[in-house]
């Protein structure tokens, strides 16, 4: 009789708190790899789009682990790395225009305020790229429809302008804390991206 009783009981669930934790502390591993993979100097857009795949598996409770992390990390640095390197170019930009800007050049203040903007936007949408990256799809296409989205979607960007400051703060403050913090930006693309297409 009492097996029948443990039989017929449905199996417990997970607490709200419980889930939620477990999101979380997923992030934060996903940070690390994502950490680990952008090691590569021009590999970081092919690894938050695996870091955000990872995200939306664990989310939507598919399996997944670091194999998988892996195999797509693989598959998005196939294009991703092009991304990688037009990104630390534009980085080059911006330091010049703000060494313009410092060095009293007539203008110059101008010029550094808006490449510092033009770049803030271009981190914004490739994060916002990265968290609907799937495999095969094409990075130029998936940063012209993000950049229509950062425009589009002011409060998702402010969101993730948010994310990127705590990240920076992060470094100055424990410099090893910002590593997981990667997983928990992830995170907030999926998020925005999520919020942007059900609205």
């Amino acid at each position: 009789m009492a097996q029948a009783r443990v039989k017929a009981r449905s199996p417990r669930k997970e607490s709200v708190f419980g889930e939620r934790f477990a999101v979380f502390a997923e992030c934060l591993l996903t940070g690390v790899w994502i950490a680990v993979a952008c090691l590569g100097g021009v590999t970081y857009p092919a690894a938050f789009a695996a870091g955000a795949r990872h995200l939306r598996r664990s989310t939507a409770h598919e399996g997944g682990g670091w194999r998988e992390f892996v195999v797509d990390f693989r598959a998005a640095v196939r294009g991703g790395w092009i991304v990688g390197l037009a990104g630390w170019a534009a980085v080059a930009a911006v330091w010049v225009d703000v060494q313009a800007a410092r060095a009293g050049i007539p203008g110059g203040p101008f010029v550094g305020a808006v490449g510092l903007f033009a770049l803030i936007g271009l981190t914004v949408a490739g994060l916002r790229a990265a968290a609907v990256w799937t495999p095969g799809a094409r990075w130029r296409a998936l940063l012209a429809d993000a950049g229509r989205r950062t425009v589009l979607d002011p409060a998702g960007s402010f969101l993730l302008v948010g994310g990127l400051a705590v990240v920076a703060c992060s470094a100055l403050f424990v410099a090893p804390l910002a590593v997981p913090v990667l997983g928990a930006v992830a995170a907030a693309a999926v998020a925005v991206e999520e919020r942007y297409r059900h609205r």
